[in-house]
């Protein structure tokens, strides 16, 4: 088997998408603290309320799942979920109507 092909299929993604509410000085302030958090945990914003990380296994997309889920505000909502290399992949991704060009995997060394 190809060595690059099964690195598509066992490297993965982890998207957390939310909706908080941000009404109230106090409920801003949550929101930027939650963010905070993604992004000290290696996230990245993909959108303004998606953010995205790459991991080299499922294994390690579980980790920055739960997290994520230590991070979890009262308020608002919020998913996560993973997909493989291969399926972020095939994403088409546009800048208004011209198709943005594609991003190389992210080179990442972990330690633990």
């Amino acid at each position: 088997m190809n060595h690059e092909r099964f690195n598509a299929y066992r490297n993965m993604w982890v998207m957390v998408l939310f909706d908080l509410p941000t009404e109230t000085k106090k409920e801003r302030r949550i929101a930027q603290q939650f963010r905070k958090g993604l992004q000290q945990d290696g996230f990245i914003m993909f959108q303004f309320s998606i953010y995205i990380r790459f991991c080299q296994s499922a294994e390690n997309a579980t980790v920055h799942t739960n997290r994520v889920k230590a991070l979890l505000p009262e308020k608002g909502k919020v998913g996560i979920f993973s997909i493989t290399d291969k399926q972020f992949g095939r994403m088409e991704i546009f800048h208004g109507v011209k198709k943005a060009p594609s991003q190389p995997v992210p080179q990442q060394l972990e330690l633990f």
